[in-house]
C-alpha cells in the first residue's frame, strides 16, 4: 500500500472513531436523544441525531467540550459482536429505535458493534483502540437532515466536524475552512449582485441578475468559439419531451431525481433530467454512413433534476441548470482519437479559466453493467490510452464506472486545493442500443455507433460558483461583468466621462459612468467593492490632456494614461484571456 493511500486510511478510521465520540458526547449531555449514522467523509464526519429542538451554537460548544473530556479519559474501544436477535434487544432496551432499524435491515447472522465506556454503537469499523487517541478535532456545524434521506421520514439534526492527525494539520484545515467562508459564492453572489434565489419561485431554481448574466454570457461566446474550432455543431432541444421516451431511455427506471409527470389530454410529458435522447433523435432522423462519422454536437442545454431539499446548496446543487454538454457518434476505429482530443479540449478549456491542477480518474466496469464485456475491455483501453497519450496522470477507480460505460472525470483543484467535478468522458453501450442506432459500414451491413458522453464544464451554474470562489469574486478581466467604471470628479467632468465610456464601448469593454453626487472617495471605495478590475478618474487635468487616471483592483494607483494606448493593451489582454492586469 502507498504512502498516499495509508494516510486516507488513516484518517478514514480516525475521521469515524471521532464520530463515534461526538455521539458519545451527545448521549452523555441528552440522555433521549435518538442516534442515526455517523459516517466519515471528505475532510471530516457527521453525526445524525433525532431532537425535538436544534441544536444551538451553545450546545455545539459543550459537546466538543464533552468530547475532550472523553478524549482524556482515554477509554478503550473495542468490537464486540452479538448475535442479531441479542443486538436487536440490545438497541430496544436502550430506547435506540433508529439503530434497532438499522440492525433489522442491514445486520447478518452476527453483528458487529463497537464499544467505549457506556456507548455502544452497531459499525462494522475499524476504529482507533482508545478514545484518547482522537485528540485533534473540532465540532464544526449542525443542519438538518432525513432519515435515510426520506422527506417523509424523520427529520435528524446533523452535526459535522473534522480531526486530523495532528494539530498543525488541523489548524491548517480550519484556516482553508475560514477563506472558504469569506469566498462564499452565496454570499458574493449577493453583495456583486450576481444571482439569487426566491422561494417564491421553488428552491433550486436560479434567478440571473445582470451582471451574472454578463459573465455566463462570456463564457457562453468562448465556449462556442472553442467547439465551432473543434469542428462540432450545435443542437438545440426542447425542455420536455414524451414520458415514452424515457421509457425507452432507461431514465424512468433508473433515475430517481425526475420531476413529476404531467398530462395534455392524452399524452403524458415529462420535464428532461438529460439532453442525451434528443440528440439521438437527431442521429435517428436520417440514416447514418460510417463516412458521416464521427459526429460531434454540442447543446448548452438545461435541464431539471428534483434534488432533494436538504442537498441544495447555491448554485453547486440547484434544480434547474445549463449542461455544456456533448455527444459524439463513432465508429471504434474513432474511439480513442475523439477522447484523445476530448481531453485535450478539456484541458485547454479549463486552463483559460485558471484551472491548471487536477485530479483524474478512470473508472471501470461495476458489477451490475450492460452490454458485452469485450466491449467494455475495447471501451476501458480506448479511455487509458488517451490518457497516456495525453500526458495525464490518473487513478483507476475499479468498478465505478456507469452501469452503461466506463467513464473519465476530471477534477479541479481551486485556489483553497479543494476538488470540484467538471470533466466527464462517458462511453455508452446503453443508449445506442436501446434507440436501436445504426449506420452502414463499408461492408454495405449496419453497425453499432459508439456513443461519448461528454460534459467540459459541467454545469454552468456550479461551474460559475467554483469561479467566483476560486477567484474570490476578483474575476479575471476578461471575464468581469463590469470592466472598467469611470468616475468624474465634479459635474463638469461628466461630458468627457461620458466621451470616454463611449469609446470604452466601442472597443468592446463592459463600460459604466459613476456621476452620482458622492465624493470620489466614496465612488471609488464602491468600484472596489463591487471589484471592478478598471477605475479611470477625470479631473480638470485628466478633461485638459484628454487622459485618464487609472486604478487597477488589488494593485492601486497606475498614474495617468493615454486613452489610445491604455485601450490598446486592455484590449489585447482581453483577446488574450489573460488572467492578470499588467499595465
Amino acid at each position: 500500500m502507498n504512502t498516499h493511500a495509508q494516510q486516507d486510511e488513516a484518517l478514514h478510521k480516525l475521521r469515524h472513531s471521532a464520530a463515534h465520540l461526538l455521539a458519545h458526547a451527545v448521549i452523555e449531555l441528552y440522555p433521549d436523544v435518538q442516534v442515526g449514522i455517523g459516517p466519515a467523509v471528505e475532510n471530516g464526519f457527521y453525526y445524525d441525531f433525532l431532537r425535538e429542538h436544534p441544536f444551538t451554537p451553545e450546545d455545539l460548544e459543550e459537546i466538543e467540550k464533552k468530547m475532550r473530556e472523553l478524549s482524556r479519559a482515554d477509554i478503550p474501544i473495542e468490537r464486540v459482536v452479538l448475535p442479531k436477535s441479542e443486538a436487536v434487544k440490545l438497541f430496544q432496551d436502550m430506547g435506540q429505535t433508529l439503530k434497532v432499524e438499522l440492525v433489522e435491515e442491514k445486520g447478518g447472522d452476527e453483528v458487529s458493534n463497537y464499544r467505549q465506556g457506556s456507548f455502544i454503537d452497531f459499525c462494522l469499523g475499524p476504529h482507533m483502540s482508545s478514545t484518547g487517541q482522537i485528540q485533534h478535532f473540532k465540532v464544526l456545524s449542525s443542519s438538518g437532515a432525513y432519515w435515510k434521506g426520506d422527506e417523509s421520514s424523520h427529520r435528524l439534526q446533523r452535526i459535522y466536524g473534522t480531526a486530523f492527525l495532528s494539530q498543525e494539520d488541523l489548524d491548517g484545515h480550519l484556516q482553508l475552512l475560514e477563506e472558504a467562508r469569506k469566498r462564499d459564492h452565496r454570499k458574493l453572489g449577493m453583495e456583486l449582485d450576481l444571482f439569487s434565489f426566491n422561494e417564491s419561485l421553488g428552491g433550486g431554481l436560479i434567478l440571473w441578475h445582470p451582471k451574472g448574466a454578463a459573465v455566463r454570457s462570456v463564457i457562453e461566446d468562448f465556449w462556442r468559439d472553442e467547439h465551432f474550432k473543434a469542428d462540432y455543431e450545435l443542437l438545440y432541444s426542447p425542455h420536455v419531451a414524451k414520458l415514452d421516451v424515457w421509457r425507452t431511455s432507461g431514465h424512468t427506471e433508473f433515475y430517481d431525481a425526475l420531476y413529476p409527470t404531467f398530462k395534455k389530454g392524452d399524452l403524458e410529458y415529462q420535464l428532461k433530467p438529460m439532453n442525451c435522447p434528443f440528440h439521438i433523435m437527431v442521429y435517428k432522423s436520417r440514416q447514418r454512413s460510417y463516412r458521416d462519422l464521427p459526429l460531434r454536437w454540442a447543446e448548452l442545454g438545461t435541464v431539471y433534476r428534483y434534488e432533494r431539499s436538504g442537498v441544495l446548496h447555491g448554485l453547486m446543487r440547484v434544480r434547474g441548470f445549463t449542461q455544456d454538454d456533448a455527444h459524439i457518434f463513432c465508429s471504434g476505429d474513432h474511439l480513442e482519437e475523439e477522447i484523445r482530443r476530448t481531453i485535450a479540449m478539456a484541458v485547454h478549456i479549463l486552463s483559460t479559466f485558471g484551472f491548471t491542477q487536477y485530479d483524474v480518474f478512470l473508472s471501470t466496469c461495476p458489477e451490475k453493467f450492460c452490454g458485452a464485456l469485450e466491449d467494455w475491455d475495447t471501451a476501458t483501453k480506448a479511455l487509458e490510452g488517451a490518457l497516456r497519450a495525453e500526458g495525464l496522470e490518473y487513478r483507476i477507480d475499479p468498478g465505478e464506472g456507469v452501469f452503461y460505460g466506463p467513464k473519465i472525470d476530471i477534477k479541479i483543484k481551486d485556489a483553497l486545493q479543494r476538488s470540484w467535478q467538471c470533466t466527464t468522458i462517458q462511453l455508452d453501450f446503453n443508449l445506442a442500443e436501446r434507440f436501436e442506432l445504426s449506420y452502414i459500414g463499408e461492408d454495405g451491413k449496419q453497425h453499432r455507433p459508439y456513443m461519448i458522453h461528454r460534459a467540459l464544464l459541467g454545469s454552468l451554474e456550479r461551474f460559475f460558483g467554483v469561479l467566483i470562489e476560486h477567484y474570490n469574486g476578483n474575476f479575471p478581466l476578461w471575464l468581469a461583468p463590469v470592466q472598467a467604471v469611470i468616475i468624474p470628479i465634479a459635474d463638469r467632468h461628466n461630458d468627457y466621462a461620458a466621451d470616454l465610456a463611449a469609446r470604452c464601448k466601442d472597443r468592446g469593454l463592459r463600460t459604466r459612468v459613476d456621476s452620482r453626487r458622492e465624493k470620489v472617495g466614496y465612488k471609488i471605495r464602491d468600484a472596489e467593492t463591487h471589484k471592478a478590475p478598471l477605475i479611470l478618474i477625470v479631473g480638470d487635468k485628466e478633461v485638459e490632456r484628454r487622459t485618464a487616471s487609472l486604478r487597477v483592483h488589488t494593485q492601486g494607483d497606475k498614474g495617468e494614461v493615454q486613452v489610445n494606448e491604455f485601450l490598446d493593451k486592455v484590449t489585447q489582454l482581453i483577446h488574450n484571456k489573460s488572467l492578470s492586469v499588467k499595465i
